[in-house]
């Protein structure tokens, strides 16, 4: 892969990263004001519903900013780019599309065949 490739991804997965460790900061924030209270028994379920649906958010963009951190480990060591299935190279706009992938279209098709035919 280009270098200059290589940059671009890099400089992308940093600042997306840093874009969810923001809005992790700002639930945290939000989740520590004071404890609201409502005479009403359906507003408060509804605080507790909309509060769960951003934690679930929150825990899939844990899950994404480990696979960032991954992912610019692999840049910085060489292998970003690679599919760790049969070694080939991933192609830009795969990556483009997904950077964090770690195998190229062909195996995660092959990947998520299997997995369906087993029924994973």
């Amino acid at each position: 892969m280009k270098k200059k490739d290589l940059d671009f991804f890099k400089k992308y997965l940093e600042k997306r990263m840093d874009e969810l460790l923001s809005q992790a900061d700002d639930t945290v924030s939000g989740m520590n004001s004071l404890a609201e209270t409502f005479p009403d028994p359906t507003d408060r379920a509804s605080l507790e519903a909309d509060r769960n649906f951003t934690l679930r958010i929150r825990d899939r963009e844990a899950k994404l900013i480990k696979k960032i951190r991954q992912a610019l480990e692999r840049i910085e060591n060489g292998t970003f780019g690679i599919c760790e299935s049969c070694a080939e190279e991933i192609s830009v706009k795969r990556l483009k599309a997904r950077p964090v992938t770690t195998q190229c279209i062909e195996c995660k098709a092959k990947e998520e065949a299997l997995e369906k035919a087993l029924g994973i």
